[in-house]
């Protein structure tokens, strides 16, 4: 026999047992203090379980209201996300995104598929550039949301994770083991200056391994073995690696990974709504 759980019912638990007691709770919920017992005291019935313990210092949960909340969390939380979802607006129009063509790797096809299921009306501007580019045009107004990657983003930015910059060669390659060392960067990345910095704080010689403002120029250097590159991860890049310790080349710091979403355009609230989508896709 299938018994169903009311998501009213377990709110008044989770209240209940966030609050220490039927009043707070009551109060919390705008209910009276009877209705929010009754609720507690049917739920335990129709479960045949003691949810709460209650003494003169207040209500506690038994280990099984615990383990009941730890459920009530979840359902409440799927319950209204399907309300907000089936209630919210129904969008249309075009909204912009913008981010890195080392981050679009696996965080961007998840973005865009999911927000595409979930907003079949609105069509994505996907653009591909260097974090100071993205920036640039995120302030004209011409992008709605971007991800950059920054060492000291904006205030109004949200950093929502890190990753760490790596040095990256050729499989089985020599080049990291070269001084002075050859290191491959496209004159606008923002990398760029990071890694040299790194190098010359180490004592470490370098010298430009190539020359160019394209990151697959770079990546195809490194790849022939010609010089070392700093990444925050390898993509779909073939024949390279992380290099070795053994090549002892100076540490790396992290990378702030940092959201950027238009408040002040007609596409403000949809460009919240992607945000969250680019938030879920780097939390994964």
């Amino acid at each position: 026999m299938y018994r169903n759980l009311d998501i009213g019912t377990l709110r008044s638990l989770l209240a209940v047992i966030d609050t220490g007691g039927v009043t707070r709770a009551a109060n919390r919920l705008h209910l009276t203090q009877s209705a929010v017992s009754m609720q507690i005291k049917r739920l335990e019935e129709a479960l045949d379980l003691l949810l709460l313990n209650r003494n003169g210092r207040g209500v506690s949960a038994t280990a099984e209201g615990e383990q009941l909340a730890t459920y009530a969390r979840k359902m409440i939380a799927l319950n209204d996300a399907a309300v907000e979802r089936m209630v919210a607006p129904q969008y249309e129009g075009e909204i912009s995104l913008g981010m890195p063509c080392d981050l679009i790797y696996p965080h961007a096809p998840k973005v865009l598929r999911r927000f595409g299921e979930d907003f079949p009306r609105v069509h994505v501007r996907f653009v591909s550039s260097y974090t100071t580019n993205l920036l640039s045009d995120f302030r004209d107004g011409k992008l709605d949301v971007i991800v950059t990657t920054e060492d000291h983003p904006d205030p109004d930015a949200e950093t929502v994770t890190e990753m760490p910059l790596q040095w990256f060669g050729a499989i089985g390659g020599r080049a990291s083991a070269e001084r002075p060392l050859r290191f491959a960067s496209a004159s606008h990345c923002s990398f760029r200056p990071l890694s040299i910095r790194v190098l010359e704080e180490a004592g470490i010689p370098w010298t430009n391994g190539v020359v160019t403002e394209n990151d697959d120029a770079a990546l195809a250097a490194t790849s022939a073995d010609m010089c070392v590159t700093t990444l925050l991860g390898c993509g779909d890049a073939v024949q390279i690696e992380p290099v070795p310790t053994s090549a002892k080349l100076p540490p790396l710091p992290l990378i702030s990974i940092n959201l950027y979403t238009a408040a002040d355009t007609g596409n403000a609230s949809l460009a919240r709504e992607l945000g969250g989508y680019v938030r879920d896709a780097f939390d994964a």
